[in-house]
């Protein structure tokens, strides 16, 4: 009996080693390995003086051999099979213990150059995980070092069953598909929409359950060579119960939000529409208070909780103590997720609940270029990630927009790109005061944002995620006294608009971009 082993993380390898040997195993193995393997005492042999063939090009060849392959690939059950390795003196091995070269980890680096990548791009190591992973009925392989215990257990009992080798196979072709797929995606660039298209992701956690109790639910790193994990994907859980699948989603869309920003933001978020936010030079404390009071608080109550600026103690003490507006309950929350925390304001914060979920994660460039992608019955709609955040708006009313208002439409537009569509949401002195998301017209949606505003919408200004199609909206948001309006531009009864504009005495803007959230 035989076992190759060449790893790249050694982790546990000795200690999987150690009872291959006892069990009578011949160990092979390559390089690093090799030492790791000699240096703990183990009786190892190098692969070159296993085949009787040197390595050659500086290592690029070292495993690619018919002793290795043939004693893999043998079908211990078929003899034709076997007398052809009796014939060439080839003995069977029976594990393939191997994991890949860190080829992520190096194109990760600002300075690698091109040969310096292709030097990472395994090539025996693959070759022999898929063959061994092809012949599974007769070679265990394994390529997760977590997997060493359980394996050298069934090994000393007489050997995994066919199932447990199969999901050993089934592993197996995973790690070199996610590896090829990093590699791919560096390798074409700035191509993002390819004929063929697999997407890296590894399992950060199993979730009770997805969006309802009956359906299955896991949460994903999404892998990239060009874009580093960020967000809710690289966050950490300092404290309260464990997240699931409507927490991470509603999470994502807080912190997206206040990261959209580079002023102070306090955003909450309820199923994943902002319902209470504001923004402004000064603490997080008081931003949030203003956030809570002037927007909507029964909605924002069970919300989540997202700034862009570290949690410290006077902002852990308002979410602690400030009391509904509305209700005059104390306020309950599922997240508050912030980019950091102070050991003071982590700790003040924590009394708040034992099951408030803290957490802290990186905000990355929020303007960096991403894969957006979404599945659909039978198929994936992918496109590039929405990441602009337009600050400049052309005015095509008689009247000019004053530059508080124009502080509040930049402020109105991003939001709003944050809202379902057909999006309005209606913003004064940098707080969000009304909303009207998803509404199948966007006159609908212009009145639930004003409605909800009320008297506060007299002076405030609006923004529409898209076009505005008919004047109505425009005269809605009159109606409740707003001055200012930002719309994408572009309809064909733009001209009646900018008339009923006109005619109403207020400010129209168009951005010329579009930003639907479906």
């Amino acid at each position: 009996m035989k076992a190759i082993l060449s790893v790249y993380d050694k982790t546990g390898l000795a200690e999987f080693a150690r009872p291959l040997a006892e069990l009578g195993y011949e160990l092979i193995s390559t390089g690093g390995t090799h030492r790791e393997l000699a240096q703990a005492g183990l009786i190892v042999q190098q692969v070159s003086d296993y085949t009787g063939f040197p390595e050659i090009l500086d290592g690029r060849v070292k495993t690619l051999h018919p002793k290795v392959h043939g004693g893999i690939l043998a079908r211990r059950d078929l003899p034709a099979d076997m007398a052809q390795l009796a014939q060439h003196g080839i003995g069977t091995i029976d594990v393939v213990a191997v994991n890949l070269y860190p080829f992520r980890q190096t194109v990760a680096r600002p300075d690698v150059a091109l040969g310096d990548a292709l030097e990472n791009i395994d090539i025996g190591g693959p070759a022999m995980v898929r063959a061994a992973a092809k012949n599974f009925p007769h070679v265990v392989v394994v390529v997760d070092p977590s997997d060493y215990g359980w394996v050298a257990q069934r090994l000393r009992e007489g050997g995994p069953s066919q199932e447990e080798r199969r999901k050993l196979a089934a592993k197996a072709f995973q790690h070199v598909a996610h590896y090829d797929t990093l590699v791919a995606e560096y390798l074409r660039g700035d191509e993002l929409l390819p004929a063929h298209l697999t997407v890296a992701m590894t399992r950060l956690q199993e979730l009770r359950y997805g969006e309802n109790p009956h359906q299955k639910g896991a949460f994903y790193t999404y892998d990239s060579v060009r874009t580093p994990v960020e967000g809710v994907g690289a966050a950490t859980q300092h404290h309260g119960r464990a997240m699931s699948y409507v927490n991470f989603l509603d999470a994502d869309a807080a912190f997206n939000l206040a990261c959209d920003f580079s002023e102070p933001v306090v955003a909450i978020i309820k199923h994943t529409n902002p319902c209470c936010f504001a923004v402004g030079e000064g603490d997080l404390a008081a931003l949030y208070q203003r956030a809570l009071k002037e927007g909507d608080p029964v909605s924002a109550y069970g919300g989540i909780v997202a700034a862009n600026r570290p949690i410290d103690f006077p902002f852990a003490d308002a979410l602690r103590q400030v009391l509904s507006p509305v209700s005059g309950a104390r306020m309950f929350y599922e997240i508050v997720i912030a980019p950091s925390a102070t050991p003071e304001g982590l700790a003040h914060l924590k009394r708040k609940s034992q099951d408030l979920r803290i957490l802290t994660a990186p905000t990355g460039d929020p303007r960096r270029g991403r894969l957006d992608v979404r599945f659909v019955r039978g198929g994936a709609l992918v496109q590039e990630a929405d990441v602009t955040a337009e600050e400049r708006f052309e005015v095509v009313s008689q009247r000019q927009p004053t530059a508080s208002e124009l502080r509040d439409l930049r402020v109105a537009w991003i939001v709003c790109k944050h809202v379902k569509s057909n999006a309005i949401t209606v913003v004064k002195d940098g707080v969000l005061i009304g909303m009207g998301p998803g509404q199948p017209n966007r006159v609908r949606s212009a009145e639930i944002a004003c409605a909800a505003a009320g008297e506060r919408a007299r002076g405030a200004v609006a923004a529409s995620d898209a076009l505005i199609p008919f004047p109505d909206t425009v005269e809605v948001c009159a109606k409740y006294g707003v001055t200012c309006v930002v719309h994408t531009g572009g309809s064909i009864r733009d001209d009646e608009t900018l008339a009923a504009a006109d005619r109403l005495g207020m400010s129209l803007l168009t951005s010329g971009v579009r930003h639907f959230r479906h």
